[in-house]
């Protein structure tokens, strides 16, 4: 449940700068949104990793016992 809570943190850690840039057209928090943004698609991907790898590994017990 770690990486949840990583990922929920970071992304209420955008909402100001969301708010910012929809809400208020700030250019600069919009710049801070695409790059929180591309941080949050590298974390869902580690996590993607890591799902298959212990899907892997249990497949594997399995198949041995």
């Amino acid at each position: 449940m770690r990486q949840f809570d990583v990922i929920q943190k970071h992304v209420e850690n955008l909402k100001e700068d969301f708010e910012k840039f929809y809400g208020r057209g700030n250019k600069a928090a919009g710049g801070r949104v695409r790059k929180g943004m591309q941080e949050l698609k590298e974390m869902a991907q580690e996590v993607r990793v890591d799902v298959k790898n212990r899907k892997d590994v249990s497949k594997d017990s399995q198949q041995v016992a």
